[in-house]
C-alpha cells in the first residue's frame, strides 16, 4: 500500500465488518421466516429491528466520512460500500415484510433455495469485511460472491418458469414474484458490494 505521513482513519472497518454481520444475523432470520409460518410475525419484527441496527451503522459511516480529514480509501468507495451494504439489508426485510402483508402461506421451495444462497453471500462477506484492513486474500470473496450471484440469477428464472406454469392462480403469482424479486435484489446487491471491495483493491494495489 502506499505510505502516507498522513494517519489515516482506521475507524471504518470495524463499522463495514459490523454492517456485514448485520446480514449474516438478517439471513439467518430470514431463514427461519420462511420456514416458521407461526412465527412469521414475530421474526419479521426482528428483521425490522436488525434493519434498524444497519441503518444506524451505515449513518454512522457517513458521519464519520463527513468528519474525517484522510480516509483509508476513496470517500466515494466507502459511500457506495456503505450504501450497498444497507441494500441488502432493505431488500431482505422487504421480502419478509410482503409475505406477512399479502398473507402468504407455504412458499415455493425455490424461495428457501434463494434464502440459503443469500445466507452464504452473507457469511462470505462478513468473513471478508475485516480483511479490507489490509486488502489481502480479497480475490477468493468476490470470485465466491459473483458465483453465488451467478447461481442465484439461474435459480430466479426457474422459479419464474414455475411461477407461470400454471401451477398457481394469477394473485398468488403477483405476491410470489414481488417477494422473488425482493430476494433477487438482495443477491444482486450482495455481488455490488463484491464489486466495490474489489475496486477498492484494484485502486489500493
Amino acid at each position: 500500500m502506499p505510505f502516507s505521513l498522513t494517519p489515516k482513519d482506521s475507524s471504518f472497518y470495524p463499522l463495514f465488518t459490523a454492517s456485514a454481520e448485520n446480514l449474516v444475523a438478517a439471513t439467518d432470520v430470514l431463514s427461519e421466516f420462511i420456514h416458521d409460518h407461526a412465527r412469521r410475525a414475530d421474526l419479521a419484527g426482528k428483521l425490522r429491528d436488525l434493519e434498524h441496527a444497519g441503518d444506524q451503522t451505515t449513518h454512522a459511516i457517513f458521519r464519520q466520512l463527513n468528519t474525517s480529514f484522510v480516509t483509508p480509501f476513496d470517500r466515494e468507495d466507502i459511500y457506495n460500500l456503505a450504501s450497498d451494504l444497507d441494500d441488502v439489508m432493505d431488500f431482505v426485510e422487504a421480502a419478509a415484510d410482503l409475505v406477512v402483508l399479502t398473507g402468504l402461506g407455504t412458499l415455493p421451495a425455490e424461495m428457501s433455495q434463494q434464502v440459503a444462497l443469500l445466507q452464504r453471500c452473507a457469511q462470505t462477506t462478513a468473513e471478508a469485511m475485516p480483511r479490507l484492513r489490509t486488502l489481502k486474500d480479497l480475490s477468493e470473496y468476490w470470485i465466491e460472491v459473483n458465483r453465488i450471484e451467478n447461481e442465484a440469477d439461474k435459480l430466479y428464472r426457474r422459479l419464474l418458469s414455475r411461477l407461470y406454469s400454471g401451477e398457481f392462480d394469477a394473485l398468488e403469482i403477483l405476491k410470489l414474484k414481488e417477494v422473488a424479486d425482493q430476494l433477487e435484489e438482495a443477491a444482486d446487491a450482495f455481488e455490488h458490494v463484491a464489486n466495490v471491495v474489489e475496486t477498492i483493491a484494484v485502486k489500493e494495489s
